[in-house]
C-alpha cells in the first residue's frame, strides 16, 4: 500500500493496494524515481497482471477531516476494495511510511506493518506507489482541462510559482484544499 498526493494544494489524495502476481513486472521502484513514461508502462503492466485497488478522497473531505485522516481513509477504501475483489481479507498489509490506519480509521480491519522507505524496498509497495501516482496524475490532467489556468497538467496541484500566480489571479477552484495554508491565506489578502 502507498499513497500519492499528500502535499499538493489541489486535488485528491489517492491510495493504492497491490498484490503482486507470480511474475511481477521488472523494474518496480519508488514511483518518484521513475521517468513518467516508464511509470506509465509499469502502471499498465501491474494493473494487467496483478490484483489491485484504489481509494480516492477528494479535496472537500481533506478539508473536513485533515490530510492525515484522509490518507488513512483512502488506504482503508483501497484495502477494502482489494479484499472485496479477492473475496477474502488480507493476512497483512505492508504500508509505506511509519503509520497505518489501524486504530485511526473506522473500518480498518487488517493486520498492517509500516515500512519507512517501503516504496524503494518492497516490490508490492513500489507497485502501489506507481498505481497511486499515475492514477492521481490522470485525475489532475482531467481537472486541468476544466481549470486550465492553474497548470495542473504540469504541476499536479503542487504549489509551483505558476500555480501560486494563478491562485492569486483567479482564486481557488472547487478542488483546491482550502485548509492548506497557501490557499487559506489568499482570503487574508
Amino acid at each position: 500500500m502507498d499513497e500519492a498526493g499528500r502535499g499538493p494544494l489541489a486535488g485528491p489524495v489517492v491510495a493504492a493496494a497491490v498484490i503482486l502476481c507470480d511474475n511481477p513486472p521488472q523494474g518496480l521502484a519508488d514511483s518518484k524515481k521513475l521517468r513518467p513514461a516508464r511509470r506509465e508502462q509499469l502502471d499498465e503492466q501491474v494493473r494487467a497482471t496483478c490484483a489491485w485497488a484504489v481509494g480516492v478522497v477528494d479535496a472537500e473531505e481533506i478539508d473536513r477531516i485533515n490530510i492525515f485522516a484522509a490518507t488513512m481513509r483512502a488506504m482503508t477504501i483501497a484495502t477494502g476494495r482489494l479484499s472485496e475483489a479477492l473475496g477474502r481479507d488480507l493476512h497483512e498489509v505492508l504500508i509505506d511510511g511509519n503509520k497505518t490506519p489501524a486504530g485511526r480509521e473506522d473500518g480498518w480491519r487488517w493486520p498492517a506493518r509500516p515500512i519507512v522507505g517501503g516504496d524503494g524496498i518492497e516490490p508490492c509497495i513500489s507497485a502501489a506507489s506507481i498505481i497511486a501516482k499515475t492514477w492521481r496524475d490522470r485525475l489532475m490532467r482531467s481537472y486541468a482541462e476544466q481549470h486550465p489556468h492553474y497548470g495542473w497538467e504540469r504541476n499536479m496541484g503542487y504549489g509551483t510559482p505558476e500555480h501560486m500566480a494563478a491562485l492569486r489571479e483567479h482564486g481557488p477552484s472547487p478542488i483546491h484544499r482550502r485548509s492548506f495554508a497557501p490557499v487559506a491565506q489568499l482570503s487574508l489578502l
